[in-house]
């Protein structure tokens, strides 16, 4: 166990929601390819245990280390377990991203129940996450959190205003923590994409060959990991190319 330990401890550790599908998936796959252990967080066990599949199947023998996690983000009580037990086995949290998202259509005529589950989901889940990763972080003094927003958390859209405002309250919390933290060693990024291939985005007004694909976040993630310390990067928006505005 103590030799298991400390192969786990060489490497960083990078906490990812909405692990088992779409974007999610595509960074954990590419994440672990790059050497992190990985903590995934999704409310499906069954999609989390076949991305850790394809995950040690690609990972060579003494590598990192995974662990799966079936927690809605909205439960505030487990997902702090998650972080506790993250710490208490890796010993540090180098990255956080807060990718776990639910859309319904709509501003006021949808119900009540479902702009609370996007508010849950979209918000109070990456602000319970990050209250409880951030003091780790600063003990550290580093560490990188990047929030999955949308453009729709820049822009107001007709008929998305209820998801819109999730995001945009995701955006302005970025941005509040970005200030807070740029001198304490701490990165805060949010990365709003547009139209993402993804199941979220079917029915979407443009067809899926001109979407921002997953492995383009893969990229963009990949990217702000590779600046130097020096560097902090508050915002970034990606556009489709046939549908900027």
């Amino acid at each position: 166990m103590k030799k298991q330990t400390e192969i786990e401890q060489s490497f960083p550790v990078a906490i990812i929601t909405g692990a088992s599908r779409g974007i999610g998936r595509e960074l954990a796959i590419g994440l672990a390819q790059d050497g992190y252990n990985l903590v995934m967080i999704a409310r499906s066990g069954s999609a989390l245990k076949s991305v850790l599949n394809e995950i040690e199947g690609l990972s060579p023998t003494k590598t990192a280390q995974h662990t799966i996690h079936s927690v809605d983000v909205s439960d505030d009580k487990l997902i702090n377990e998650v972080v506790t037990d993250t710490k208490e086995r890796f010993g540090k949290i180098n990255l956080l991203i807060n990718n776990a998202g639910v859309y319904t259509p709509g501003t006021l005529d949808i119900p009540v129940r479902s702009f609370e589950q996007m508010v849950n989901v979209n918000l109070k889940g990456p602000f319970t996450l990050m209250k409880a990763v951030i003091p780790i972080m600063k003990e550290q003094k580093s560490g990188h959190v990047i929030n999955i927003a949308s453009r729709a958390g820049t822009i107001g859209f007709a008929g998305d205003g209820a998801y819109g405002a999730s995001k945009f309250g995701l955006v302005g919390l970025n941005e509040s923590l970005y200030r807070e933290l740029a001198a304490s060693g701490i990165s805060l990024t949010a990365i709003c994409p547009s139209w993402v291939k993804t199941e979220m985005a079917e029915g979407a007004p443009i067809d899926e060959s001109e979407m921002i694909q997953p492995n383009d976040i893969l990229k963009t993630v990949r990217w702000l990991l590779s600046l130097s310390p020096s560097v902090r990067v508050r915002e970034l928006t990606l556009e489709c190319r046939n549908n900027v505005f």
